[in-house]
């Protein structure tokens, strides 16, 4: 039986995850997607991972075009960047959400070290029919986290018209359609490692 917030309608639709791994991590100065968790696997895989085991019939992972294949990715489904240029992670999700304009998304930055499958469960268990969007609330500024969340099929005109118009931030499509927030189930889950500092803490924490 669905959980009293979730919907059977929303909840039988295809569930496909979406890893961010496109950006080109100059603050980290290495590809973010190949840093060794602790656990032994390299971020995006773990990433990869943790969106299989929250439930998704498939998973794939965003890279830029000409981006170099990370680590341990040999064997997962890749969606690239159109040539020309990365426009984002909006880019990315806009790529997925074509490539299977039948399913709802879970996204997901690569760069989560501290994210457990908790969190993940939390988002899915929250579903509700008709909501485009669903995220936490940031613990810094209380504003969404946008590449922790879900996007349904029905967000995707949104995300189109955001990205021709060269609109790339996907928190403030977030904020400007009333999307609806959880607040943190994991604390510093949904702390990113953009730079050696940030990895240092993260993992040594």
């Amino acid at each position: 039986m669905p959980g009293p917030m979730s919907d059977t309608t929303t909840t039988c639709r295809p569930l496909c995850g979406l890893v961010l791994a496109g950006g080109r991590s100059e603050r980290m100065g290495q590809d973010k997607a190949s840093l060794r968790h602790p656990d032994g696997r390299p971020l995006g895989v773990r990433g990869r991972d943790l969106l299989a085991e929250a439930g998704c019939d498939e998973v794939f992972v965003s890279l830029r075009a000409g981006q170099d294949l990370p680590a341990g990715l040999e064997e997962t489904l890749i969606l690239r960047d159109p040539p020309g240029g990365s426009c984002g992670p909006l880019a990315g999700m806009v790529a997925a959400m074509r490539a299977r304009p039948d399913a709802d998304w879970l996204v997901l930055a690569c760069d989560l070290p501290l994210l457990g499958p908790a969190t993940l469960a939390a988002l899915l268990a929250a579903r509700r029919e008709g909501e485009r969007f669903l995220a936490f609330r940031s613990a810094s500024d209380g504003l969404p986290e946008p590449l922790c969340a879900l996007y349904a099929r029905e967000a995707r005109p949104l995300l189109e018209e955001a990205l021709a118009a060269d609109f790339r931030c996907p928190r403030k499509i977030l904020v400007r359609n009333e999307c609806r927030l959880l607040e943190p189930v994991e604390h510093r889950a949904l702390d990113n490692a953009n730079t050696p500092d940030d990895w240092h803490r993260a993992i040594h924490s």
